[in-house]
């Protein structure tokens, strides 16, 4: 009998097709169909008669229906071997019977059907067409109809018989699913338990089919999962006389345990984690209905079987990843990089909880460190997302983890999260141990990619973290001079971590205390060796992907040894200048005054200790041994020495006024300069420099005591630092003056400012009289390279007020007569200068201070700007005068000069220019090559300020040019070309009646010459004369522009100096654009309007 029944199955499976079923499902959801008006009867008699209406209208057409026999026949198949009652007098169970009857039929008709399938070849004329879908494959509608079915099992099947505080109750989902409770019968066969086990065992068995599992998995796996876990881990309670866990056998329990953990173990994991965080259970949630009920807290059995549940999903591979996106999407997020995920990023309390998650060590895991082991990495992993949104949520949540794991666990946090992020690092380090296999030269230490991800995984954790924990802070330390030597590689050229690698090191220098951050300041400049750096054998390259990676250094030859020189004092120089930039940066938090004071004690240390080196025993005392170590050390004392000196000179030039940002600061600044006065007069080595320096520390003391600074009583504590200095600066300094202000110093500092002598204030006035005059000096210096005589002025309208120096015995800078003291030189009108204003400032022009000196040469350029009677009639006089200065040494003096002269030639050029050409022109026996530079300056300042005039003087400036080609002086040939190239490029058409001339003298010298600062100067010519040209260069230089072309071939093609090629093809682009704009002129869309007569 059994093989019939067999034969009939499998026709019908034949005969049965998808539609047929679906459209029984169809018939059995359809709404309405009771006859009965709704008016007459309650939700729930609706809702049964519905039920029961929609049974009966499936049995008749499955009985009188012929086109239904085949699935008549399929489903009294399955419903032979169901081991479940199917009828009972509880109309919602054979509702739910039924339906689950008609999802197994559907099951295995998509199964029967997907075996048949055999997919065609596919047509090599139409490879575009999409291939032919499987017959198992349903469609939108049915499987909207589907999702339907699963519903009503759902709700009808599996929700009423949940216990209370187990998954979420109907009542709280919606209006339908409050009804639905009061419809169940509970008390009709069969047992809620059982019924429950059923719905549970059948919709697990349907979801054995991928299409339906995706379906049901989807939308219900919080509901199966609730029943699973009550089935197979509630409690039974012996004692009731019908109790619900004793329906079920021990087998029954058995599997139902085995299949939640299948089913969580098949499906996506941030859903399993989702699902049974609700299962856990939260605060309490209130349903939609008017009458307010508040769900019942989860049984504690359930929250720890959720809470161990949990923790088997985080121990498994990428269980972090699947507890963090579960929580976030759970929490509202909507999936991982989604539109939400940038304001779930910026919940801070989400990203807490999940570090304390994460952080807190589960019961199943053997130990902590097991724990750490297993989890670190999957952390570390979370922070290498490639899309942005997603790279965003889960950096916060690492990031968070990072540091309560820190906390918590610093010593397994440093072991296993710390060492593998800087482990990149740490390889490269110099007391690291590199294998033998890796100490090939060109041996790639440290990818690319490898490096990259560890800045920026540094950068993440530390500086966005922002958290300066010990444990953080300290893991940094022996790396920092790596980063540092990374971020002075980044500087060289375009790099994406040099931002990274300055955030970082600005970060851990201002979380440092004060004393680590000065000793890793000191170990960035190279003057503390023990600090750990860069491996001697390690060096950066540049990678392929424009990134950076750590090689082996190739073996260096003894030719090379030069070159390697040179590359170690470069690499030194630019370290200096990267600290100095970060230093810039430092100035706000006081950390970069700290260091220069550092300096300044450090310096002050290597002076002694030098001292103290060459006051050894005679060299005829000691052995060959003693003496080598004695020269050792002199060498090492003085490379300090000069590495010191260095950085206080970027130090002095990066930093600006500002770098004291306290009392405390200044004073020490003060106490320094001391102490190294008293050291060399110790060591009887006073110089002027330090006799300054002296006078403007003590000055800057008296300025303070002064009223410049509101002091404090705490501000004369600091103060009262420096009364011992004083003291031994009035008993041990040379200079009465100097130890009688040390006395006056002493006095008003003990009396907290009430007694203060004059000589106190008389310092003050000169230290304020000094600044003022560096603020000028400043001026002309930033005038000198090359900004405008405007720009200059503001600086010279600033603090104009002129005292007479008293007689206090300082030295001090003599300060420039003013005009005025209450209107500034630009306000004044032509013959506003007296004779004795224009007299003292002519004979500062001759003082032997240098700020002085320059500060008067610019008071006359600025009055011959603005053509001051006074001052024009003295033309020859000025003339004199600045000559006179041009052949100063220092930078300030001979610019000022130089501009000043540049600036008479412009007002008078008959009277000036003749001189200056000849002055220019004349042999080494008459003035010296430095000079003769400095008048070509003024020339070619006064070629560019006559502009167009030059036309008149065109002949003598281009004979006394060309005649200084033929200078022996490589110097002045050179000067002579740039200047001849400023004065052609001027010319345009007048240029015609030298032209040959020029051209045969830049062709001779460009192939020629010997000097390559020469043949670099003949070549910029050409490129001078084209771009002052312009598009009248094919007029102009029509008759040797192909002279001018084969010379710039033969320049890049034979000139071996790069620099000249350079501007031969910087030339040939000018002349290929010229040359370009006169074949193809662009075309101007104009329209012409013609008046007819």
């Amino acid at each position: 009998m059994a093989a019939p029944g067999r034969a009939a199955g499998s026709r019908a499976l034949e005969m049965c097709g998808l539609g047929r079923i679906l459209e029984a499902l169809k018939l059995l959801l359809s709404p309405g169909g009771s006859g009965l008006s709704s008016l007459q009867m309650t939700k729930c008699d609706v809702l049964l008669a519905t039920l029961k209406s929609n049974l009966s209208a499936l049995e008749d057409e499955l009985l009188k229906d012929p086109h239904w026999n085949e699935l008549k026949l399929l489903r009294d198949e399955i419903a032979n071997k169901a081991e479940w009652p199917l009828n009972s007098v509880d109309v919602t169970w054979s509702f739910t019977s039924q339906t689950l009857l008609l999802l197994l039929c559907l099951k295995e008709t998509m199964i029967y059907l997907a075996a048949d399938f055999s997919p065609g070849k596919p047509n090599p004329r139409t490879p575009e067409a999409a291939p032919a879908l499987s017959p198992d494959t349903l469609s939108v509608a049915q499987q909207k109809t589907v999702q339907s079915a699963l519903q009503f099992v759902v709700t009808l099947g599996i929700c009423p018989y949940l216990m209370p505080g187990v998954g979420v109750p109907l009542r709280c989902r919606t209006e339908f699913g409050a009804g639905v409770q009061d419809v169940v019968r509970l008390d009709a066969a069969p047992d809620a338990a059982q019924r429950l086990y059923t719905s549970c065992r059948v919709l697990l068995n349907i979801a054995q089919h991928a299409s339906l599992g995706s379906l049901i998995f989807c939308r219900h796996l919080g509901d199966i999962a609730a029943g699973l876990c009550q089935l197979g881990f509630c409690p039974t309670k012996r004692k009731s006389l019908k109790p619900e866990g004793e329906v079920l056998t021990e087998e029954e329990r058995a599997l139902s345990r085995e299949a939640l953990r299948d089913i969580l173990d098949q499906v996506y994991q941030p859903l399993a984690v989702r699902e049974l965080l609700i299962l856990q259970g939260g605060p309490a949630q209130s349903c939609t209905e008017a009458k307010t009920q508040v769900r019942c807290r989860a049984p504690a059995w359930l929250r720890r079987l959720c809470g161990q549940l949990l923790s088997e999903r985080l121990m498994r591979p990428s269980g972090v990843q699947a507890v963090v996106r579960g929580i976030l999407e759970g929490a509202g997020a909507g999936p991982a990089g989604g539109s939400d995920a940038e304001a779930t990023a910026a919940d801070w309390k989400k990203c807490d909880l999940i570090a304390k998650i994460l952080a807190s060590c589960p019961q199943q895991s053997l130990s902590p460190e097991d724990y750490y082991r297993d989890i670190c990495p999957q952390i570390l992993d979370l922070f290498h997302f490639q899309d942005k949104l997603t790279a965003r949520q889960f950096q916060r949540v690492a990031t968070t983890t990072f540091i309560t794991m820190s906390s918590e666990h610093p010593q397994l946090a440093a072991k296993y999260l710390l060492q593998p992020l800087l482990a990149p690092l740490h390889q490269c380090l110099n007391t690291a141990e590199i294998p033998e296999s890796d100490m090939v030269p060109g041996t790639i230490l440290v990818t690319e990619e490898e490096l990259t991800r560890c800045i920026e995984d540094v950068f993440k954790v530390y500086v966005v973290g922002n958290d300066p924990s010990p444990v953080l802070v300290d893991s940094l330390l022996p790396v920092l001079r790596v980063l540092f030597s990374l971020y002075c590689f980044t500087k060289q050229s375009v790099s994406h971590i040099r931002s990274l690698c300055q955030e970082i090191l600005l970060w851990i220098l201002e979380k440092l205390e004060r004393k680590k951050a000065i000793a890793s300041l000191e170990g960035f400049a190279g003057l503390n060796k023990s600090v750990s750096s860069l491996h001697s054998l390690c060096q950066f390259r540049a990678a392929a992907q424009g990134g950076i990676m750590i090689t082996i250094k190739e073996a260096i030859c003894d030719e090379d040894e030069d070159e390697a020189l040179y590359q170690k004092v470069s690499s030194e120089q630019c370290q200096l200048e990267c600290l100095g930039d970060l230093l810039f940066y430092c100035q706000e938090c006081g950390l970069a005054g700290d260091f220069f004071i550092f300096c300044l004690k450090d310096l002050t240390h290597v002076a002694v200790e030098n001292k103290a080196k060459l006051e050894m025993k005679p060299f005829s005392s000691q052995s060959l041994l003693e003496l080598e170590q004695h020269q050792t050390l002199l060498v090492e004392g003085r490379e300090q020495k000069l590495l010191v000196l260095q950085l206080m000179a970027v130090l002095c030039e990066r930093m600006s006024e500002q770098i004291f940002t306290n009392i405390t600061q200044v004073v020490d600044f003060v106490a320094v300069t001391l102490q190294r006065a008293c050291a060399s007069l110790a060591c009887q080595a006073e110089s002027t420099v330090e006799s300054q320096t002296l006078s403007l520390s003590m000055g800057l003391v008296a300025v303070m005591l002064g009223g410049a600074v509101q002091l404090k009583s705490s501000d004369f504590a600091v103060l009262k630092q420096l009364l011992p200095l004083l003291e031994m600066v009035s008993r041990t300094y040379p200079d009465p003056v100097i130890q009688e202000l040390a006395v006056d110093l002493r006095i008003t500092i003990s009396t907290h400012g009430a007694f203060s002598t004059e000589a106190v204030s008389v310092a003050a006035q000169s230290t304020l009289n000094k600044k003022d005059a560096e603020g000028k000096t400043e001026a002309c210096q930033q005038a000198s390279h090359g900004r405008s005589t405007d720009e200059s002025r503001s600086h010279f309208e600033q603090h104009q007020s002129h005292e007479k120096p008293k007689q206090t015995g300082l030295k001090s800078a003599a300060l420039v007569p003013q005009v005025s003291q209450h209107s500034p030189i630009t306000n004044q009108k032509s013959g506003s200068i007296t004779t004795e204003q224009l007299q003292e400032v002519l004979l500062s022009a001759y003082d032997p201070q240098i700020p002085t000196r320059a500060a008067a040469l610019r008071t006359l350029s600025h009055w011959i700007e603005q053509r001051e009677a006074k001052a024009l009639e003295l033309q020859e006089k000025l003339l004199t005068v600045f000559l006179e200065n041009l052949d100063h040494e220092d930078t300030f003096v001979y610019l000022s000069a130089i501009q000043g002269v540049a600036l008479l030639s412009d007002a008078y050029p008959e009277k000036i220019l003749p001189g200056l050409l000849a002055q220019y022109d004349s042999g080494k026996d008459k003035h010296t090559p430095e000079t003769r530079m400095k008048v070509g300056e003024v020339l070619m300042r006064t070629v560019k300020a006559l502009g167009d005039m030059v036309s008149k003087y065109q002949e003598p400036l281009i004979h006394t040019f060309l005649r200084g080609v033929r200078d022996p002086d490589c110097a002045h040939r050179a000067s002579s070309l740039s200047n001849l190239g400023e004065l052609c490029q001027r010319l345009d058409f007048l240029l015609g009646s030298v032209l040959h001339e020029v051209t045969a003298c830049l062709i001779a010298v460009a192939k020629t010459d010997h000097e390559v600062q020469v043949r670099r100067a003949a070549v910029h010519v050409i490129v001078l004369l084209l771009r002052g040209l312009s598009q009248k260069a094919t007029e102009v230089l029509r008759d040797v522009l192909k002279d001018l072309y084969h010379l710039l071939k033969h320049v890049v093609h034979l000139e071996p100096d790069d620099v000249a090629k350079l501007h031969a093809q910087l030339a040939l682009e000018e002349l290929d654009e010229i040359m370009r704009n006169f074949l193809f002129p662009p075309q101007k869309l104009e329209k012409k309007i013609v008046v007819l007569p």
